[in-house]
């Protein structure tokens, strides 16, 4: 009997997305929980596994946009695996006469099989998906990278570091997937659903929001003496570094309790006033800008909100957030300082009233008691909805960040 393959609901207003990559080929037998393919849509990657065992056949191909709800694939779970396929329990293997096992070692491996050792190279068919998914954007050829994992699998840290000895760009990457054109001179692609998604986003918040930027500077000399002062006894303890980026999420936190208004939005004829602080915290990666949201940030500790940044990271660049994450921030953080930016004036995260734009430290002379001295200074920059929010309240919102920031022990430090 076969069962159908369909794109799944996997979020309030998203209708269709599009078939990345498939973990597994027509013909292939899968088990219960492989994961088949990715789905790519304006909001967030999702890996669609397979609900039965069975002789896969898709109906799809790669790069195909699809409608929730599209049959993309069969499974024919009345079909066993391909002779040769068939994985074997370890009692049968050892149960193989001598003489077996080596004319098995002379034979190709199988499609699925995984006879490799340690640091010998890894079969393609034995990749996990995070790591397929690597080595089919960067173009990396799988059976010349040595494997450090288990039973001499590659790992994402094999693949990462091949690419980066390599020395080829995301750029470079990219542009060699798509045909040039004629004489050259120019690349034509489609723009992901993801890429569209956020470039409708911007468009919409700068027509329907009065946006205006207002700046300041702070003295970050405070900030860095205590966290490195802190860090190695707080990595011990929490496994993870003491990073800015968690100073500057309880330093908003207080700001917004000072000036509530930028903590709401503004809905048709009415204002929505927030009373929590879900904290959006931009991260960039290969498909684009995604936000993923800290919950109740207010109520987390340091190594909480570091944690959950973290973790927040790696699953933006292994295209597993889900939905969940990226809904309901209630206020956002970008930090474009970690890619060099030295001044910027951020765009609204719609529907929220306020987002604020973190930049790169630089030593700069700036005068302290009447004497000039080289700080370490950041520019901060407050976008916001003047429609909702009026410039005293900006600015006031602004000086209360560089405040905590300047004197961390004005915020509940629990380190």
């Amino acid at each position: 009997m076969s069962v159908e393959v369909k794109i799944p609901a996997v979020g309030e207003s998203i209708s269709s997305g599009v078939v990345s990559v498939w973990h597994k080929k027509s013909g292939d037998f899968v088990n219960e929980g492989d994961a088949l393919f990715t789905l790519e849509t304006d909001k967030v990657s999702t890996e669609i596994v397979a609900e039965k065992a069975g002789v896969l056949e898709t109906k799809a191909t790669e790069g195909q946009e699809v409608k929730i709800g599209e049959v993309v694939a069969t499974i024919d779970d009345a079909k066993a695996p391909a002779e040769g396929k068939k994985e074997e329990k370890p009692s049968e293997k050892k149960k193989k006469p001598e003489t077996e096992k080596k004319s098995e070692e002379k034979e190709p491996v199988a499609a699925g099989a995984d006879r490799s050792g340690p640091g010998s190279p890894t079969p393609a068919a034995t990749l996990s998906p995070a790591v397929r998914r690597i080595v089919e954007e960067e173009h990396v050829e799988p059976e010349k990278i040595s494997g450090t994992g288990k039973g001499g699998r590659l790992t994402k840290g094999d693949v990462l570091a091949a690419v980066q000895e390599r020395g080829k760009t995301e750029e470079k990457i990219e542009a060699r997937e798509v045909p040039p054109s004629v004489d050259g001179r120019f690349i034509r692609k489609r723009m992901s659903p993801l890429r569209r998604k956020i470039a409708a986003q911007l468009v919409m918040a700068q027509q329907t929001a009065a946006i205006l930027t207002t700046f300041n500077e702070c003295d970050m000399t405070a900030v860095q003496e205590l966290r490195a002062k802190s860090q190695e006894a707080f990595t011990k303890k929490n496994r993870v570094k003491l990073g800015f980026m968690s100073f500057f999420i309880k330093a908003s936190v207080e700001a917004l309790k000072a000036v509530p208004s930028i903590n709401g939005r503004i809905e048709d004829d009415d204002f929505i006033q927030n009373n929590f602080y879900d904290i959006g915290v931009a991260v960039g990666t290969e498909r684009g800008l995604v936000v993923p949201v800290v919950r109740d940030a207010d109520k987390k500790s340091f190594a909480d909100l570091e944690l959950d940044i973290a973790g927040f990271a790696v699953k933006a660049r292994e295209g597993k957030l889900k939905i969940e994450d990226l809904q309901g921030g209630t206020f956002t953080i970008s930090n474009g300082g970690v890619y060099g930016s030295l001044l910027s004036t951020p765009i609204l995260n719609p529907p929220q009233s306020g987002i604020l734009g973190m930049h790169k430290i630089m030593p700069r002379p700036v005068a302290v008691e009447g004497k000039v001295e080289i700080r370490p200074m950041m520019y901060l920059a407050l976008s916001y909805d003047h429609r909702a929010v009026d410039g005293k309240e900006a600015v006031t919102f602004l000086i209360k960040v560089k405040e905590c920031i300047e004197d961390p022990k004005k915020l509940p430090l629990d380190f």
